[in-house]
């Protein structure tokens, strides 16, 4: 369930920041017609099949999109940080959503109306552009993910996904501990495994000081090795 007690002027900001090339009219367009929602933990953005009513913006927060699998089991297809766009492929295919967008921690959340989105990028071409080319990045992303866990071994598996997460969401202070904190079953989601296999190589990257692991928290002990176990397959 959203909740909408927010302060719109930050959200406008955030959108400003993420697209840049706004020009002050354009800019007025979407402080008229856009909305602000507050999410917790766990809530749904938006569910797979759901049709695209706008450009939604995360402005505070993580998320996951995921899809639904073989007998009920979720497939994590990406994580997104502040300030970026999500869903947007299915708003520009006309087409509804082929994944759903989960809260794993508290977001804030935009939606930019689509009729003034699209108004937008008829006009000002380089916003389109910003938006080509952020789709094709996702692409190239995506083709990357699907070899990967189609070809890669658990342990190469598991690697990438922790290098992943090292380079959406960063450190924290201490410059080794990853800033997110996810279940082992979504860590399995991510990397296209059983929890109780992700659960068992987690603890062998353990015992081999590849990382610390505290609970939901993670350290990277040795990122130099990970990156080779991710390499190597």
């Amino acid at each position: 369930m959203a909740h909408s007690d927010i302060d719109p002027n930050v959200c406008l900001e955030s959108i400003y920041s993420l697209f840049q090339e706004l020009t002050d009219p354009e800019k007025e367009k979407i402080k008229e017609t856009f909305t602000s929602s507050k999410y917790k933990k766990n809530e749904i953005i938006f569910k797979e099949g759901d049709k695209p009513s706008g450009l939604v913006c995360l402005i505070k927060g993580k998320i996951k999109l995921f899809k639904e699998g073989v007998g009920g089991r979720e497939q994590i297809v990406r994580m997104a940080k502040p300030v970026s766009i999500i869903g947007y492929r299915a708003l520009f295919a006309e087409e509804n959503y082929i994944a759903s967008a989960q809260a794993i921690e508290d977001c804030v959340i935009a939606v930019i109306d689509k009729t003034v989105l699209l108004d937008i990028l008829h006009n000002n071409h380089q916003l389109t552009f910003s938006i080509l080319k952020s789709l094709a990045t996702e692409l190239g992303f995506s083709n990357n993910r699907t070899v990967t866990l189609t070809q890669k071994h658990i342990r190469g598996r598991l690697a990438e996904s922790l290098i992943f997460l090292r380079d959406t969401y960063g450190y924290e202070d201490d410059g080794a501990t990853l800033k997110v904190y996810l279940s082992r079953e979504d860590i399995a989601n991510l990397s296209n495994m059983t929890t109780s296999n992700a659960i068992r190589t987690m603890s062998s990257f353990a015992q081999e000081n590849v990382i610390a692991l505290d609970g939901r928290k993670v350290k990277i002990l040795d990122a130099h090795k990970l990156e080779r176990i991710s390499d190597m397959g």
